[in-house]
């Protein structure tokens, strides 16, 4: 079995649930629409302090969030395939511990950008203004799908399929909420939670989607390379931690 084919694999388990493929689409959608509602409410002399629930500011912040589902798909492909006989028959393949992460992570990035661009839709009916700066809002929402899956695969080398469920369900979907300047300014909180968020990549990848939709491209790549340097550094980790997990199966 080549990556092609393992990766293929994996494109066939991920739809075979169509269950969590619907809740990771639908539910983004209906915060986003929830959340303009409420904003459509709002007086216009509060509305400067609610900038974040417009929609030029919500929908990137919401294509953000809704992709911290795939680190759902990763962790679970990973660990249903330790708990069958799938993953020692793949140790017996030539395939590397990285072309395993490369094809448990192909399959998640035309989802996510598709989950990305079904959100960037519905906002356009809520009254985004189409550009071609929505396409460059996709691009950018690719670095932060890669620390979703990038985190899905550490987490799933980890632990077992039921564990995986309450940390990439529950935890990561909370944590990239809350640290992530879509719901409310981190900066108002300020401290140590502004610092935690900053230090974080959810914040910088919502601010880098939000130029990208601006067209304010100079700004861009000083919130992006912080996404960047999460996600390349937490898939080397998944490598190692993969190949040291296959080294200790084999003795």
């Amino acid at each position: 079995m080549n990556t092609f084919h393992f990766s293929s694999r994996n494109t066939k388990e991920i739809l075979r649930d169509p269950i969590t493929l619907i809740f990771s689409l639908g539910f983004p959608l209906v915060l986003l629409f929830l959340l303009s509602a409420v904003n459509s409410s709002i007086p216009a002399e509060a509305a400067d302090a609610t900038a974040l629930f417009r929609i030029e500011n919500l929908a990137p912040g919401i294509s953000v969030f809704g992709l911290s589902f795939i680190s759902l798909f990763s962790a679970m492909l990973i660990a249903k395939d330790k708990t069958t006989g799938f993953m020692l028959r793949l140790f017996t393949s030539p395939l590397k511990a990285s072309d395993f992460i490369l094809g448990y992570t192909l399959p998640l990035i035309p989802m996510a950008l598709a989950q990305s661009a079904v959100c960037y839709a519905a906002a356009l009916f809520l009254g985004l203004e189409f550009s071609v700066n929505l396409l460059a809002a996709l691009l950018v929402n690719i670095p932060i799908t890669l620390v979703f899956v990038a985190l899905g695969l550490l987490f799933g080398t980890l632990l077992n399929e039921k564990a995986v469920g309450g940390v990439c369900g529950a935890l990561l979907t909370n944590l990239s909420a809350w640290f992530s300047n879509i719901w409310f300014d981190t900066a108002l909180v300020g401290g140590w939670f502004e610092g935690l968020s900053n230090a974080l990549p959810f914040v910088h990848a919502v601010n880098a989607a939000r130029l990208a939709c601006a067209g304010k491209y100079g700004d861009l790549m000083a919130e992006l390379w912080w996404v960047i340097a999460y996600a390349v550094v937490l898939l080397t980790l998944a490598v190692i931690l993969f190949a040291v997990k296959t080294k200790h199966s084999d003795k």
